[in-house]
């Protein structure tokens, strides 16, 4: 009898009713699969045989989604991700997901091992943000596993999502960003927050700029890089997207403030002489009184006491993008201009920020819509159909 070639595979009916396939691996081992129907286990050879036909790994009958998840965290993940985003993912494998299915064979996990997760998760007192984002990490590892062959279907995408209600915030007025402004004036780092509200920069990105992404003269910013503290040291990354590396204008009072930060920092390094570290970090802009970068927490907490000290309410320094945002939407910057300033990826993000504008500037928009289709009259009309509306529109009338 020739010998069975690499991938070649049988099917059998075993003498205890269960039926049992084998498939020759390149190696010159054979592995088996067992199943109740025939159909069950030519299903599994005929993975196994594409999966080698790939040169990738085969599905483990034994091996538990929690082995499977540690696995896919240091071998794909760690290559993909920021370490930020990696920190992110094993807390929620470690807390949450591990502990909920973690025991259960990666080839049986179902929807509803998922949904069970994603409820006690949440029981135990979990955001649903959090559980969100559990059922986020499970639909991305199991999509890597489903992609190697590892698996026939992704039960996370095919699991029921969790309702995550939707993140407010206030949009901001014209005068509240004066109000910010002001209570910032004459600070270390006024130019750090007028830049990230003028113009929506993330922290990370305006903590990584360097004198040689500004060009006052034209008055233009270029995004290049960001700055992130992973595991107690400072580290540089690429931008968040494709997107995020871009070049924006500047308002002439942001250069105006960039420039008084210039002078106020050569003071800094004149008066440390050799204590100086700016030259070691490549020039940033932003940096502590030795020319090292600022910590998130640092920029954070002094933004807190100045707005306290100022009398307003409390905001968190992201807020000064979103206000930067809702500013354009204020004054009728078009939303794909704002995604190009902001760095957005897709629209739906600008447009989910412009669906906030404050209630008075949806009055002004509703009066200027009353001029342009009632001009004989003008807003006054426009008002009085609000508060009056047709009879023919009020009983639901086309």
């Amino acid at each position: 009898m020739a010998k069975r070639g690499n991938s070649e595979g049988s099917v059998t009916k075993r003498t205890d009713g269960r039926w049992m396939a084998r498939v020759s691996l390149p190696d010159g081992k054979r592995k088996s699969y067992y199943g109740k129907t025939r159909q069950e286990v030519a299903h599994k050879l005929v993975q196994a045989q594409k999966a080698i036909a790939d040169g990738l790994p085969l599905a483990g009958e034994r091996q538990s989604t929690g082995a499977f998840l540690e696995s896919w965290l240091s071998d794909s993940a760690a290559q993909k991700v920021r370490p930020k985003t990696l920190r992110r993912y094993q807390e929620l494998v470690r807390l949450h997901i591990g502990p909920e299915i973690g025991r259960i064979p990666l080839p049986r996990l179902t929807p509803q091992h998922v949904e069970r997760m994603l409820a006690n998760v949440q029981a135990k007192g979990s955001s649903a943000r959090t559980v969100s984002h559990c059922r986020a990490v499970l639909r991305n590892a199991l999509g890597h596993a489903m992609k190697h062959g590892q698996i026939a279907r992704n039960v996370a995408a095919l699991s029921d999502a969790p309702q995550v209600p939707e993140r407010e915030f206030q949009a901001l007025t014209p005068d509240s960003a004066r109000r910010i402004l002001g209570a910032v004036q004459g600070d270390r780092l006024e130019a750090l927050f007028t830049v990230a509200l003028a113009c929506g920069l993330r922290q990370s990105e305006a903590l990584g700029l360097r004198w040689g992404d500004v060009q006052l003269d034209t008055g233009s910013l270029t995004i290049q890089r960001t700055l992130q503290r992973v595991n107690g040291a400072f580290a540089f990354f690429p931008p968040k997207t494709a997107r995020s590396r871009r070049t924006i204008s500047l308002p002439v009072p942001v250069a105006a403030s960039l420039r008084r930060h210039a002078l106020n920092q050569v003071e800094e390094l004149l008066s440390m002489c050799e204590s100086w570290e700016g030259s070691r970090w490549g020039d940033l802009i932003f940096t502590d009184e030795l020319g090292r970068p600022l910590a998130y927490y640092h920029v954070r907490r002094r933004f807190y006491n100045l707005l306290r000290l100022a009398g307003l309410p409390k905001m968190r320094y992201h807020d000064l993008r979103h206000g930067a945002a809702s500013l354009m939407a204020a004054q009728g910057v078009p939303a794909r201009v704002t995604m190009e300033i902001l760095g957005h990826a897709q629209i739906s993000t600008t447009m989910n920020i412009y669906t906030h504008v404050a209630p008075e500037l949806q009055k002004e928009a509703a009066e200027r819509m009353a001029g342009v289709l009632w001009p004989e009259v003008g807003a006054g009309l426009g008002s009085k159909l609000v508060s009056n509306p047709p009879q023919t529109l009020a009983r639901g009338q086309n």
